[in-house]
């Protein structure tokens, strides 16, 4: 939908008008200043009329007290046109039988549209049609004004996230709508995705000529408040007259800057939840990656001729792992996914060590985890290498303080339990978990259940379990007995531990 008011009235669009037909009007100077717009009709005789103007006017006159006087004639449109006007349409008649060349001349100089009428017109028939007409788009102004104004601040009363707002700027628009920082990268998008994604292919010629003049239907508003300046917005393509799209990019504006205020948003949180959209899309596979390509190269993400690394952080700060990337000149971007698990994609040179720098990422952040995907040199990879590294994190998120486990954890760490999670919903393996642990899956096998994993996380390890559940070693074998005793199996036989073992991942991959 392209919400559009009636165009402002251009000189041209006056001369086109029924009644202004019917006096015959002639175009006699300044016909290249036609487009100029109209903002009223004044009619006027006096010779010092410029004094009663504010501009945009069109002058109507007989020229009745200048007749005689060639040095009234070219100082009334000296007048004219000191004020501003938009044109001036002299009606032939007794004062002036044919166009006077010194107002012609003079109009001519000034780039003054004049025009003169052939045949007796009333004058008040063509100030009362203009009038109707410039009242009428006012009021419409005003009341698209109003209307896309209470849309949006109920959105945001009701706590509408960023996206609803902007989906509802593109519905008015009908045009894409794309929000940036200072920098031109693109923080978030909304319309009709093909039109969308045709924007952000061409992004980087547009971000360049960001700071240019409008024109094509290409109307931005600045975003910013108490004088800082944080953002923009900017409709892509609009079809409607540039006054409409103005109002409505102004609009958009306000919305947004009251929506961070109220929300306690800020330019950096619309940045990490455009990464968030990005990379979450990316993991699902939902998305072909081909089509995120353009999204994330216009979120600033190097995407020619490099080395992607996806990694997953356990209870990993988004604001944290954004600051270490900065801290090392790693390009990349950081999210926050589902179940406390913070996405990072590096992107890097080809000619650069993508093993030593992950290494040296990890080491910033100290005893947190990182699990990571093997590079990937395509981008149609990426998803892949996404979902690898959410399972490698997933696989040892339980089971991280027990396990010897590397600074970055890869697929090829994570053995059994990488195999035990990939099964995990299958029918055959839940039930065999429940019937290999029966006896302590109730609320009073808990503790219980808790140390049985521990004890077999570590290789069955009596001192390191007793150590981590900070209980005696004589207090852990009466556990491990009530254990044994539970589910009918001795801990000390290596299959039938395997199998407590195996059974214990499927029944925790499952809970998680």
């Amino acid at each position: 939908m392209v919400t559009t008011l009636e165009p402002t009235l251009s000189v041209r669009q006056v001369l086109t008008l029924e009644r202004v037909l019917a006096g015959e009007p002639e175009v006699v100077a300044g016909a290249s200043q036609l487009d100029r717009a109209v903002r009223w009709v004044h009619v006027a005789e006096a010779p010092d009329v410029g004094v009663m103007l504010t501009g945009g006017e069109m002058v109507l006159t007989t020229g009745v007290l200048l007749a005689g006087d060639e040095g009234k004639q070219a100082e009334y449109i000296q007048s004219l046109h000191r004020a501003e006007a938009a044109a001036v349409v002299l009606g032939l008649g007794r004062a002036f039988p044919a166009p006077p060349d010194v107002m012609r001349r003079a109009a001519e100089r000034c780039g003054l549209p004049m025009v003169v009428l052939h045949r007796p017109f009333p004058f008040a028939e063509l100030t009362e049609e203009v009038q109707a007409r410039l009242v009428r788009r006012k009021f419409a102004a005003v009341s698209l004004s109003e209307s896309v104004r209470t849309a949006l601040t109920g959105l945001i009363t009701a706590g509408a996230p960023l996206q609803r707002l902007l989906d509802e700027i593109a519905h008015h628009s009908g045009c894409p709508v794309v929000v940036t920082n200072l920098a031109h990268r693109v923080l978030a998008t909304a319309g009709e995705r093909s039109a969308v994604d045709d924007v952000l292919r061409d992004w980087e010629r547009i971000a360049r000529q960001a700071g240019g003049s409008e024109g094509d239907g290409w109307i931005r508003a600045e975003l910013g408040g108490r004088g800082e300046r944080w953002g923009q917005i900017m409709l892509c393509g609009y079809r409607g007259d540039t006054a409409t799209g103005r109002l409505l990019a102004d609009r958009a504006a306000e919305a947004l800057v009251l929506h961070r205020m109220l929300g306690g948003n800020s330019a950096h949180t619309w940045e990490e939840q455009s990464a968030q959209s990005l990379l979450t899309d990316l993991a699902s596979g939902v998305v072909p990656a081909r089509q995120l390509l353009p999204r994330a190269r216009a979120a600033g993400l190097p995407v020619n001729r490099r080395t992607f690394v996806p990694l997953v952080v356990r209870d990993g700060d988004p604001a944290e792992l954004d600051r270490v990337l900065r801290l090392l000149g790693l390009p990349g971007i950081v999210a926050e996914l589902a179940d406390g698990a913070t996405a990072v994609l590096l992107s890097l040179a080809r000619d650069q060590d993508a093993a030593v720098l992950t290494a040296n990422f990890a080491a910033r952040l100290g005893r947190t985890v990182v699990a990571a995907a093997d590079p990937r040199t395509a981008w149609d990879d990426v998803p892949a290498g996404m979902r690898e590294a959410r399972h490698v994190a997933d696989a040892v998120a339980d089971s991280a303080p027990v396990l010897d486990l590397p600074p970055v954890v890869r697929l090829r760490d994570v053995h059994l339990r990488g195999l035990i999670r990939l099964l995990r919903d299958d029918p055959h393996v839940q039930s065999f978990a429940e019937r290999e642990l029966d006896g302590l899956l109730c609320a009073a096998g808990d503790d219980l259940l808790a140390v049985l994993r521990t004890y077999l996380a570590t290789g069955r390890n009596k001192s390191r379990t007793a150590q981590l559940h900070h209980v005696s070693r004589p207090a852990l074998y009466r556990r491990l007995e009530a254990i044994q005793t539970r589910l009918g199996v001795d801990l000390d036989d290596f299959e039938q531990a395997a199998s407590v073992h195996i059974a214990l991942l499927a029944h925790d991959a499952q809970q998680s």
